[in-house]
């Protein structure tokens, strides 16, 4: 019997063109982190240089408390990656399905 060659795993995800840029990962559990993107593999696990962590709030672990923590050199493991996204190109927008009184409470907040 000829048996086939084996075939090459593709990645889930092409970072090839953000080799060298700023890219911001989000993390099953709420983690965020922002780096440049420095490699990468097929499992998706990402490594990050000059890589700084955003600070959640203790009492609400869904919003950030706006400070930073620096990391440096960071590789992330793919089966806990939730988000990649660029940095140049991505912008925050307000949530359309927010009644007027809670994006009132949300703006107050910030």
């Amino acid at each position: 019997m000829a048996s086939t060659p084996p075939t090459k795993k593709e990645s889930i995800l092409d970072l090839q063109k953000f080799l060298g840029k700023g890219l911001t990962v989000k993390f099953t559990g709420g983690r965020e982190v922002q780096g440049i993107l420095k490699g990468y593999d097929p499992l998706v696990n990402i490594t990050l240089d000059n890589c700084e962590e955003f600070i959640r709030d203790p009492q609400d672990p869904l919003s950030l408390t706006g400070e930073k923590r620096y990391l440096g050199l960071v590789v992330c493991r793919g089966s806990s990656v939730m988000m990649v996204c660029p940095m140049e190109g991505c912008e925050e927008i307000d949530n359309p399905y927010l009644t007027q009184e809670e994006s009132t409470t949300a703006e107050e907040e910030n």
